[in-house]
């Protein structure tokens, strides 16, 4: 049986390749750490901006303790095809009111279910991107996408 031959990459295509496979792709994974254990699970992002990733949260789950702890994080998301993107980075608490409350109003399950922006419970993690790497399905090659500055 022949091996899987992926379409070549073309460098100056990485970051579009990269935000598309963001763009189809609606949960990805956020790995964080609990003490010394890694702890993976999908999230929903609520914005994407470039490569900074915004999450909504809630104080009562185990994940924000883990990121107080320890805001370094990864997020993963792969595509029907199988391409991956990786985005390394810290998780920060969003403080920018305005941002803040776009998010809000561009989210309806946010607004239903937590009825206010100040809800003490809404926490919006700010994934800010230190890495970013795309993966074609059967490259097993990881490219580093380049950060717009």
């Amino acid at each position: 049986m022949a091996q899987p031959q992926p379409k070549p990459v073309d460098p100056s295509e990485l970051a579009e390749l990269a935000q598309a496979v963001i763009r189809s792709e609606k949960f990805p994974m956020l790995a964080s750490i609990d003490g010394d254990q890694p702890r993976l699970r999908p999230v929903s992002p609520v914005r994407t901006d470039g490569f900074t990733i915004f999450i909504a949260n809630l104080a009562r789950y185990h994940k924000t303790v883990e990121i107080d702890a320890n805001p370094k994080v990864e997020l993963c998301y792969m595509d029907s095809n199988h391409d991956q993107v990786r985005i390394t980075g810290l998780a920060e608490v969003l403080s920018d009111r305005k941002l803040l409350e776009e998010i809000w109003a561009s989210n309806a399950l946010l607004r239903q279910y937590l009825r206010s922006p100040d809800n003490p419970e809404l926490i919006i993690y700010r994934v800010v991107p230190s890495a970013v790497r795309f993966m074609r399905e059967w490259a097993l090659e990881y490219y580093d996408v380049p950060l717009e500055d």
